[in-house]
């Protein structure tokens, strides 16, 4: 009993660490200064961002396009500029952890 209650603090202080890498990644490649986690800042809460995506199965890849590349419309008139010193590896990242929020 006692392994399995060590397995599961373990694994959810993984799981916490990686949230909040990927929180710490988003600040760094100033995602944050148009997007928040919860509210609209310029552009979409991230919780928005995972609503409207959510059970679509090529969400991940489309989304990581439009971080590396941009994009317009979507969300109103506001363009997403590229991101350039975002690396394809991070923006799957940011993706994959915009999409487990809730």
């Amino acid at each position: 009993m006692k392994l399995y209650l060590l397995v599961g603090v373990a694994l959810s202080a993984l799981v916490s660490n990686v949230a909040l890498a990927s929180a710490d990644l988003a600040k760094s490649k100033n995602c944050m200064a148009c997007h928040a986690v919860a509210n609209k800042v310029v552009g979409p809460g991230f919780k928005d961002v995972a609503a409207k995506y959510a059970g679509q199965k090529d969400a991940e890849d489309k989304l990581t396009q439009k971080v590396l590349k941009g994009g317009s419309g979507n969300w109103g008139a506001i363009p997403m500029p590229a991101n350039a010193q975002v690396s394809e590896a991070e923006a799957r990242t940011l993706v994959k952890w915009i999409l487990t929020l809730k």
